[in-house]
């Protein structure tokens, strides 16, 4: 199974760029594409238009970094989708998928997961959205209803696309659903471009695309983005409506892992925050509490 090959990509970049934006004049014609058309883009970009049809149709192996940043440019592309045009161009024509080994998550991670203690929510991601590790005040905020000890078990490991897109509590947690399932597609695609051998990731887009309306629409579209800072509005269960910035930490011995953070956008959520802390210690010093040792009088 192949994820997304570079001529679907450029054909589906190709669609949302009007002439009027590359400033070509159409005089009224009929046109039967949405975007440009192949020879235009070709005329723009500097390259023959039966290379650039070849290109499209996967024919003309391995494109230049000139031909790539050209054809970039003329499609509009932000350094985000460039790097996605260019690991696309870097595949091999035939690859096959590889079950890669169990994410686990580096130590040095771990010990600025523990520095933040409890007071900030947090979440370790892997390469493909799963929950590596995450505090106990992160789970409470975005997946109170998973079981916290779900991480450690490969088998049950938490998939935050599986959940934002299969389990009705985690949509009826986000306000802002729309814009986040979004760009937890786009991110996907882009990790689809770094690893197009992954095979647990190709079964992941496979089965959200077969299970998901929403999802399939979203990866249908082609867009690429790096999911690195934004706003999650949540109606959370327990206390309620609660506006928060992520934002990611990329360690350099583990790129693929992302420790994402969670920190109060306004007043109104720090009290909400700090309610959800106290929740989480005291149900912590309650279990404690439950497992200590009895003595008995004699």
């Amino acid at each position: 199974m192949e994820l997304e090959s570079l001529g679907a990509y450029l054909k589906s970049r190709r669609d949302r760029v009007t002439p009027a934006k590359v400033g070509l004049r159409t005089y009224g014609t009929a046109r039967r594409v949405p975007g440009l058309r192949r020879e235009e883009l070709a005329q723009l970009a500097g390259v023959s238009a039966g290379y650039y049809t070849r290109l499209e149709q996967g024919q003309a192996g391995t494109a230049s970094q000139q031909v790539l940043d050209a054809l970039a440019g003329v499609l509009q592309l932000d350094p985000v989708e460039t790097a996605h045009l260019h690991n696309l161009a870097r595949q091999p024509t035939t690859s096959r998928l590889v079950r890669p080994r169990p994410e686990r998550p580096h130590p040095r991670v771990l010990a600025l997961l523990a520095s933040l203690q409890e007071t900030t929510p947090a979440v370790v991601l892997g390469r493909r959205g799963d929950v590596l590790v995450w505090n106990r005040t992160g789970h409470a905020l975005v997946a109170e209803h998973v079981d916290f000890d779900a991480p450690h078990d490969l088998a049950r490991r938490p998939s935050i696309p599986r959940m934002f897109f299969l389990d009705p509590l985690t949509r009826d947690l986000h306000r802002n659903w729309d814009e986040l399932a979004r760009t937890h597609v786009a991110y996907l695609r882009l990790t689809a471009g770094r690893y197009p051998g992954d095979a647990r990731l190709a079964e992941l887009i496979g089965e959200l695309s077969m299970r998901s309306g929403d999802f399939a629409k979203l990866w249908a579209k082609g867009d690429v983005a790096d999911c690195t800072v934004g706003t999650m509005r949540l109606q959370h269960p327990t206390v309620g409506g609660v506006e928060v910035d992520y934002q990611v930490w990329l360690q350099p011995e583990s790129p693929d892992h992302r420790l994402e953070v969670y920190t109060p956008k306004d007043t109104a959520s720090a009290d909400a925050l700090r309610l959800l802390s106290n929740q989480v210690a005291d149900q912590r010093e309650r279990v404690a509490l439950s497992e200590a040792p009895r003595h008995l009088d004699r």
